[in-house]
């Protein structure tokens, strides 16, 4: 592994930490804890499209008359990942976002998707996501961590896009659903759409995007040291709106 790779990992351990062993995943002990927690969550697996999404048309040929890219293997990577995430099969094997398979899985569970969608029509009226925010009733700590997605996102600069796609969402996915499969998976109720969307995530970020994301990064900043110590501060930054998001929702469930 890239040294400075395995330096980034050593930084943000202790946050990850923090993160994998969050109170939050002891309190999902039944389906209204769990129901809650997708309330809240759908808007993170929403904002990671956008990510994605800053990635792929700065790394890729989206425009016209068509280039080919220099980097061919973020291009590749950039559209496996976009292939997965928002043309995926479904438990049933129908063709769906991990997004909409998301709200499936809130649907079949008796989630409240108001306010989700609530936000995505104010969203599309509106050219701000802090506006669009704001009219929601959701809790605090999920408007902090879109917002922060969307100042990285607005910084145009692709290795700290890169940061929070990889280490802020990517590389710490598998353990963190992983923790979240293993609690809820006590309960008795149907939320086999849930089960599936953790586990198809666990068997791609795992085993695939989360690698490729670490290439990306590499790739990206190459020998400049001053990308190399922003792509650590956004990392770390990822991990604490995170882990604010997961306190909370853990709040969230005292009340």
């Amino acid at each position: 592994m890239n040294s400075r790779i395995s330096f980034i990992e050593n930084e943000i351990a202790p946050l990850r930490q923090q993160l994998n062993q969050h109170s939050l995943y002891k309190k999902l002990e039944n389906i209204d804890d769990v129901k809650t927690f997708m309330e809240s969550h759908v808007f993170a697996v929403w904002d990671f499209m956008s990510l994605l999404k800053a990635l792929q048309i700065n790394l890729t040929s989206v425009s016209l008359p068509w280039f080919p890219k220099k980097n061919t293997n973020l291009v590749r990577f950039i559209n496996e990942i976009t292939l997965a995430e928002e043309s995926d099969f479904d438990k049933d094997g129908v063709v769906k976002s991990h997004f909409e398979m998301y709200l499936d899985a809130m649907n079949e569970m008796g989630a409240n998707t108001k306010e989700i969608h609530f936000f995505i029509e104010a969203l599309k009226q509106s050219t701000s996501v802090n506006k669009s925010l704001e009219k929601t009733n959701t809790i605090k700590a999920v408007k902090e961590f879109v917002n922060f997605t969307f100042e990285v996102i607005a910084s145009k600069q692709l290795h700290k896009i890169a940061s929070a796609f990889t280490f802020g969402r990517e590389d710490v996915i598998p353990d963190m659903f992983l923790n979240i499969v293993n609690e809820a998976s006590t309960e008795d109720n149907n939320y086999d759409s849930f089960v599936y969307y953790l586990k198809r995530h666990i068997e791609l970020d795992g085993d695939e995007h989360g690698p490729l994301s670490l290439q990306m990064i590499s790739e990206l900043c190459g020998n400049d040291d001053q990308k190399w110590i922003e792509v650590l501060e956004v990392a770390k930054k990822s991990l604490e709106v995170r882990i604010l998001l997961w306190s909370g929702i853990a709040a969230q469930l005292l009340s």
